[in-house]
């Protein structure tokens, strides 16, 4: 690999200090960027990698996706060669070639939702152990309020006002924004509250202070008295996801998916639906249309009367 290409990856790993996986990334698409180059007219030495044109990296983004490679990952490596051209443009003046060059567009997919049936049938299971009585509750908020996992998991004991029947929630880019807080998700709430109040707390720990301190702030604990893990809830979804008999690959964000798909079909109001999810561009927002579009048009099959599909007579 070139010199050019070794100070960029040192100047990551050194004073931008990232990751040891990160770096590993970043040095594969540097790679194959002086592979991309070499196998051209063009040569991979530092002056000519620092010399390619738009056109160029233009090119090198059509030959990835003609091997077949991903939209999203075209878009991840122009995103590497990006930062290493913003590197030498900070050292030499010149501009940056993989500006303005976009990777393919993705197909868009439509997220999988719940019916409103299978989402009560998720919150609905038989279970009064201390391990149940958590469980549903955070299914209970997770459907109720349209929470990412990662807002539920740092929710602690004060982000939940229930007089008000809302929850302060800190979401993408440590933004901090209200959403309410539905009845049945309370009243489990609160007898989560009741259960997790004799719930034995993680030792604490002299050089962990902080952490043992974490754990007594947060609302949701795990068997070991730890705030509660992502990979925890993700799996503890899925298993009563087939006890409840609902047969689809079922994950947190799918709550989410359908919490805002259920409200957009009931009330319309694409805004509100916005500000509870803290989507910052309406355009995030947009995609409950079609699922909401898609429940509308099932309806109208089923229903209207010129609409009934009719077998053709032989």
């Amino acid at each position: 690999m070139n010199n050019a290409c070794e100070q960029y990856l040192n100047h990551l790993a050194h004073e931008r200090r990232l990751a040891a996986l990160t770096l590993k990334h970043y040095r594969r698409d540097l790679k194959l960027l002086e592979s991309l180059a070499a196998s051209g007219k063009e040569q991979s030495s530092t002056r000519e990698l620092a010399t390619l044109t738009q056109t160029e990296i233009r090119r090198f983004a059509a030959q990835l996706h003609g091997r077949g490679l991903g939209p999203k990952s075209i878009a991840r490596t122009l995103s590497g060669w990006r930062g290493f051209y913003e590197f030498l443009r900070h050292q030499t003046g010149a501009a940056n070639p993989v500006d303005g060059v976009r990777p393919p567009k993705a197909e868009k997919r439509l997220p999988e939702t719940l019916s409103p049936d299978e989402a009560v049938r998720l919150v609905s299971f038989e279970d009064d152990s201390a391990e149940g009585v958590r469980d549903r509750a955070i299914f209970e908020l997770l459907y109720s309020s349209g929470l990412r996992i990662s807002e539920l998991t740092s929710l602690n004991l004060d982000s939940i006002d229930f007089s008000t029947a809302e929850a302060r929630v800190t979401g993408k880019g440590n933004k901090t924004r209200i959403v309410p807080v539905g009845r049945h998700a309370i009243t489990a709430l609160q007898k989560w509250l009741e259960t997790r109040a004799s719930t034995r707390v993680s030792d604490a720990d002299p050089r962990t202070d902080a952490i043992h301190k974490d754990h007594r702030q947060a609302l949701f604990l795990s068997k070991h008295g730890k705030r509660i893990s992502v990979r925890s809830i993700q799996n503890q979804i899925k298993i009563r996801a087939t006890q409840q008999g609902i047969s689809v690959d079922l994950h947190p964000h799918m709550l989410r998916h359908s919490f805002a798909s259920h409200v957009l079909q009931s009330s319309g109001d694409l805004r509100a639906v916005q500000e509870m999810l803290g989507h910052a561009s309406i355009a995030s927002t947009q995609v409950y249309t079609h699922l909401d579009f898609q429940h509308l048009a099932k309806i109208y099959d089923a229903a209207h009367p010129r609409a009934k599909k009719t077998a053709l007579k032989k």
